[in-house]
């Protein structure tokens, strides 16, 4: 895996940015999380203006799961390959609410079992061609898996020299709750039970069968919590090797990511384990319905910014949280102050 340097953030610089805010033409705090947004990015990206987040990316991984083949989803394999020709074509929830916040949707075939045609807006970048049956053994190798994380991180540092000033990550692949599930169960140390949810819909009957692979699959591969990348390989997918990897690369330049939910966070957590400091650029866009997703905002210590029930992925959440976090930066570098809007402060009495 490639040596990425991250620096912690300097946090001398939410001091500076709640000074600010403090003389806003407003009560103190009055804006709330709002202005915990801007003492963030404040802090990723220094003081210095123009400070914007005008320019955004959304970027989908996607790949195919081999533990599809255990009936464990609503939909065959066939639909991860489906759903990335209607990204393309701009049909998806993501594209809809990409559009509505103006960032660019970007599609990487990280795993997915189709051969596509090189198409603006995909970057093929393919490592597997489905992961294997985790029930059966090692989804990945752990050359694999470094080899996602890698592709993740160059997506990364490619779009930060084009300047893209706030990065989203979302997903796409059939079966990525059953390994997101497995992670968080593992990496947690919470029991299966307690971690797995319905996914696309399925039955309770199928739920329950969801988490008898999930616990099959960890007992034959026995994956190491201590070690981030033997659980990446043994229970994980490519799809969330890439997002860890856009993560790291995101914060070695210094550049805001936002967490869409339990897939995007399962690749979270394998950053965060690898390295803690990524946690200072991340934000967490929703809460999932998906039960194992607070298992994993509660393991890294980051708290959502919405909770509206979604569970879709794609980058729908990171979508509409970016809208928030912009709200709050431009809050701090557009409003007036006390003193240039000749707007009386509160009695220092």
């Amino acid at each position: 895996m490639k040596n990425i340097r991250i620096e912690a953030v300097d946090t001398g610089l939410y001091d500076i940015a709640r000074q600010r805010l403090d003389t806003l033409t407003k009560p103190k705090g009055s804006l709330g999380r709002l202005e915990e947004f801007a003492q963030r990015i404040v802090a990723i990206k220094g003081n210095k203006p123009p400070l914007s987040l005008e320019k955004k990316a959304i970027f989908t991984f996607a790949s195919d799961h081999g533990v599809v083949e255990e009936n464990i989803s609503l939909y065959p394999k066939e639909v991860t390959e489906q759903m990335v020709y209607n990204f393309l074509k701009g049909g998806a929830g993501i594209n809809v609410l990409a559009r509505h916040v103006g960032a660019d949707v970007i599609v990487i075939d990280i795993g997915v079992d189709c051969d596509f045609q090189n198409t603006p807006g995909l970057l093929i970048k393919k490592v597997v061609r489905c992961t294997r049956n985790m029930r059966k053994g090692p989804a990945m190798t752990k050359n694999e898996s470094e080899r996602c994380i890698d592709t993740g991180i160059d997506v990364a540092i490619e779009h930060a020299k084009k300047g893209y000033t706030i990065f989203g990550t979302g997903d796409m692949g059939i079966g990525n709750t059953t390994a997101s599930s497995a992670i968080t169960a593992v990496m947690t140390g919470r029991p299966v039970a307690q971690v797995t949810g319905k996914g696309t819909g399925i039955s309770d009957q199928a739920l329950k069968h969801k988490i008898k692979v999930i616990e099959e699959a960890i007992a034959i591969n026995v994956p190491d919590p201590k070690n981030p990348l033997d659980v990446l390989s043994k229970v994980g997918g490519a799809e969330i090797g890439g997002i860890a990897g856009l993560i790291i690369g995101a914060a070695s330049r210094k550049i805001p990511i936002v967490l869409d939910g339990f897939i995007s966070t399962a690749g979270a957590m394998i950053a965060y384990s690898i390295e803690p400091k990524v946690k200072d650029y991340m934000f967490a866009a929703h809460k999932s319905v998906e039960v194992g997703h607070k298992a994993l905002l509660d393991a890294i210590g980051i708290e959502p910014i919405l909770d509206l029930g979604l569970r879709l992925g794609e980058g729908t959440g990171a979508a509409l949280a970016m809208h928030l976090i912009e709200a709050g930066l431009k809050t701090y570098t557009e409003m007036a102050t006390f003193e240039e809007a000749g707007v009386s402060n509160e009695n220092k009495s």
